[in-house]
């Protein structure tokens, strides 16, 4: 952890966010008592690898298209459906 001033921060920013990306976390202080820290976000990703995608949805339940339809029909009503005919598909109309 560093400590920096509000005015060093001001003069440096960039430098100082450019260490906050890469890990480091500063505490700022403004005549002489610390008033914030600068960290890095720790749930923040840019990149979610294909191979970790496939393991996690592998192991996800499977999904019933006709039992979900069967639930929201029960639960909103199929008055307004757009799927007319029940065949699944949407686009086709009567």
């Amino acid at each position: 952890m560093k400590t920096i001033t509000q005015r060093e921060l001001a003069a440096r920013s960039k430098a100082v966010l450019d260490d906050v990306e890469a890990g480091e976390t500063y505490h700022i202080t403004r005549n002489g008592a610390e008033i914030a820290e600068v960290r890095p976000l720790s749930s923040r990703r840019r990149f979610v690898p294909v191979e970790e995608l496939q393991r996690k949805w592998r192991h996800a339940p499977r999904s019933d298209a006709a039992r979900m339809r069967t639930e929201a029909d029960e639960f909103f009503g199929s008055e307004d459906r757009i799927d007319i005919d029940g065949d699944g598909n949407p686009w086709d109309r009567a």
